[in-house]
């Protein structure tokens, strides 16, 4: 069906939960083609749409190669991502959900270190006492390099985590990390604190719409149906 419109969804978890129950607030109820293993569904009385359950960061890429039409993910990963691949997405609407941030966590007994400008001073210690960088654990290579280079930072270098972010000090993975977080316990259960302008980001999910489907004619009739209605 060449008008058929292909909507991303996260796939687990809070962010699946949330993107479902928002739908249906505005009376877009999803129907599962199958048990819960299956990865398709349909909306009810939306005859050319059809919902593909993929990882948040997979929507993300699949928007840009125009493969998805609309999706919803975080602000967090679509920033992360390249320009090339920002350019061709378009956020239609912030949602009310999965907001968190991403911050810059050190160690709690790094009492002389209150600023991101501190951290410098602390890069340079390591380099010169340590013959080392100071290593930074993130899932977010991409932000957290803009990020401190803005800042001022540079002597460090990046680690990247496979999870657990939090726990890369503790293990000595890393000496501090950026990571998303929403209400800093996992942070404060691992003596990690957010210095005073270590807030790199404010994150939410957001409606996507990929640019070349809004450059379909007949396909962008059908999304500002669908958009219209939430």
């Amino acid at each position: 069906m060449r008008n058929l419109i292909t909507i991303g969804l996260p796939s687990k978890g809070r962010l699946k939960e949330s993107s479902i129950s928002f739908l249906e607030k505005n009376n877009l109820r999803l129907i599962s083609n199958g048990d819960e293993r299956n990865y398709f569904a349909r909306i009810e009385n939306f005859t050319n749409f059809r919902v593909i359950y993929l990882h948040a960061k997979e929507i993300i890429q699949r928007l840009g190669d125009g493969t998805l039409d609309l999706g919803i993910s975080g602000l967090d990963l679509l920033n992360e991502s390249t320009t090339n691949l920002r350019k061709k997405i378009e956020i239609k609407k912030k949602l009310n959900f999965g907001k968190a941030n991403l911050v810059v966590a050190i160690p709690d007994d790094w009492i002389d270190v209150q600023t991101i400008a501190d951290l410098e001073e602390v890069s340079f210690d390591f380099r010169d006492k340590k013959n080392t960088r100071l290593r930074v654990a993130t899932k977010y290579p991409n932000l957290t390099n803009n990020f401190l280079v803005s800042k001022g930072v540079t002597q460090y270098k990046i680690v990247t985590s496979l999870g657990a972010t939090e726990t890369y000090p503790f293990i000595g993975s890393s000496e501090i990390i950026t990571d998303i977080t929403s209400t800093g316990a996992t942070l404060n259960a691992n003596k990690l604190r957010v210095p005073k302008d270590g807030y790199i980001l404010n994150s939410s999910a957001c409606i996507l719409v990929s640019k070349k489907s809004l450059n379909n004619k007949d396909k962008k009739k059908n999304l500002n149906t669908f958009l219209n209605k939430i």
